[in-house]
C-alpha cells in the first residue's frame, strides 16, 4: 500500500479518537473505535440470511406488486452494473408493468427469498417511518426567519478510511485540521453557541424544532416566501456524531410516557416548554449539513443513499451492512399506530443512522403533512424478507 505524508497522519489520528461512520442521507453511524480492525467482519451478514420459499410470505399473493415495479426498475438503473444483477436487471425491461401476475412470475422465477434474522436469532425487528417535510424560509434573515440552514463548512475534513483499514470500508473519519493534528469537529450545541458556521447559512426558516427534525428526515423542501419559489434541501454531509434520540430523553427524564415520545409529542412538547427547547435539541450532537436542489418535478422523490429518487410507501431505509442497497425487500409489519397489516414488496433504496440491525426498516412515506403524521406515528414491529438473485449470486460482504 503506498502511504503519503497525510494517509500517515490519518493512521496515528485513528489511533486517538473516536469517530463515527456514515453512509447515509440522514444521521452518522454509531462511533466506530479506531486502531484495530471491528471485532467481527462483516461476514456475519450470511448468518442472517435464511433462504425459504415465496410460499413462506405472508401477504405476498396479494400484494400489488404494480405499485412497488416503477422503484424496482429504479434499483435496477444501479444494480444492472453489477454482475449478480445484471440478467434480472435486464429482463425487467421487457416485464409488462401494468400485468401483476408477470411482475409476480418474475420475481418468483428470477430471486430467492432470505428471511432477514437478527443476531440472537430472532425474526422481529423495529419498523420506524420519515418523510419529506415543508418548511418555511427566506435566503435572507429576517422577520421569522430566524434559524439557519447550512451548507457543508470550508473546514470539514472526511477521510474515507477504507485506505487503512479495507474492512472499514464505507465507513469516514469526520474532524477538522488544527496544526498539524485531526480533532473532532465540533458537536451541535457548540456549533449553536459559537460563529463557526457564519457565512455558511443556506436559508433561514421560521422552526427551530421543525429544522431539527429536517435534519433526522436528511432531506425535505423549503418554500422561500421572498422568492414565490419552493426549493429542495438534500443531505450534504454530517459532523461526524452519531444521532441521539431528543425523545428517549425525554422519556429517561419523565417528561413524556414512552408511547407520547412520536414527533408529534415532541414537537408538543417543546411547543410548551420554549425555554428547554435548545437544551431538548442540544441532546442531539450529530449536525447535518445540506445543499439546495432544484425541484424540477414535484412528484418525484429525494434522492436516497443511492443517489436515487425515492418512492413513497415503497422505498425503505435499512442497514446497509446486512441488506444489500437495491434489493427488494418484502415487509411484513403493521400500519402506524395500529394492529391492520402492511405487508408488501420495498426496495432498500436508503440508510439512516438510526437505522441498525439486521431486521429494522424506516420507511418513505412521501411528502406533505399527511405523510409526516403516519411517519412519525410509525413505530411498530415487522419482519423482512430480502430478494436476491438467484444461485450463482454471493451473500454481500459489505
Amino acid at each position: 500500500m503506498l502511504f503519503t505524508r497525510f494517509s500517515l497522519l490519518v493512521t496515528a489520528v485513528l489511533v486517538a479518537f473516536t469517530i463515527s461512520a456514515c453512509t447515509t442521507t440522514q444521521q452518522a453511524k454509531p462511533p466506530v473505535k479506531l486502531g484495530t480492525p471491528p471485532a467481527k467482519p462483516i461476514e456475519q451478514v450470511q448468518e442472517t440470511l435464511k433462504p425459504t420459499t415465496f410460499s413462506a410470505l405472508s401477504g405476498w399473493e396479494q400484494d400489488d406488486l404494480r405499485q412497488a415495479w416503477p422503484a424496482f426498475l429504479i434499483s435496477c438503473q444501479v444494480l444492472v452494473k453489477k454482475e449478480d444483477w445484471r440478467e434480472p436487471c435486464t429482463i425487467a425491461r421487457d416485464v409488462n408493468a401494468s400485468d401483476v401476475t408477470a411482475i409476480r412470475t418474475f420475481f418468483e422465477a428470477f430471486f430467492v427469498p432470505y428471511q432477514v434474522l437478527n443476531a440472537d436469532g430472532s425474526e422481529q425487528g423495529l419498523v420506524t417511518g420519515y418523510y419529506e417535510p415543508l418548511l418555511h424560509g427566506s435566503r435572507r434573515r429576517g422577520g421569522p426567519y430566524q434559524t439557519p440552514l447550512y451548507r457543508v463548512p470550508d473546514d470539514l475534513l472526511i477521510i474515507d478510511l477504507a485506505s487503512v483499514y479495507p474492512e472499514l470500508k464505507g465507513m469516514r473519519l469526520r474532524g477538522r485540521l488544527v496544526g498539524n493534528k485531526v480533532i473532532p469537529y465540533p458537536a451541535r450545541a457548540e456549533l449553536m453557541q459559537s460563529a463557526a458556521l457564519s457565512g455558511k447559512e443556506l436559508f433561514w426558516v421560521d422552526d427551530a424544532v421543525e429544522a431539527f427534525f429536517l435534519q433526522v428526515q436528511g432531506s425535505g423542501r423549503v418554500q422561500l416566501m421572498d422568492e414565490k419559489e419552493t426549493v429542495r434541501v438534500a443531505y450534504a454531509e454530517q459532523n461526524g456524531y452519531p444521532y441521539k434520540s431528543i425523545g428517549k430523553y425525554l422519556v429517561d427524564q419523565g417528561e413524556l410516557k414512552l408511547e407520547q415520545a412520536s414527533a408529534q409529542g415532541i414537537k408538543s412538547w417543546a411547543a410548551n416548554n420554549p425555554s428547554r427547547k435548545t437544551e431538548l435539541l442540544n441532546v442531539n450532537p450529530s449536525y447535518v449539513f445540506f445543499r439546495e436542489e432544484k425541484l424540477l418535478d414535484p412528484k418525484i422523490g429525494p434522492k436516497g443513499a443511492m443517489g436515487l429518487p425515492l418512492t413513497p410507501q415503497r422505498s425503505i431505509a435499512v442497514d446497509a451492512q446486512f441488506i444489500p442497497m437495491g434489493a427488494p425487500v418484502f415487509l411484513a409489519t403493521t400500519q402506524p399506530n395500529s394492529t391492520i397489516a402492511l405487508r408488501q414488496l420495498m426496495l432498500a433504496q436508503d440508510t439512516g443512522g438510526a437505522i441498525k440491525n439486521p431486521v429494522r426498516a424506516d420507511l418513505f412515506w412521501g411528502f406533505g403533512a399527511e405523510a409526516g403524521e403516519k411517519a412519525g406515528s410509525m413505530k411498530q414491529r415487522g419482519m423482512m424478507w430480502v430478494l436476491l438473485p438467484k444461485l450463482p449470486f454471493k451473500l454481500p460482504r459489505s
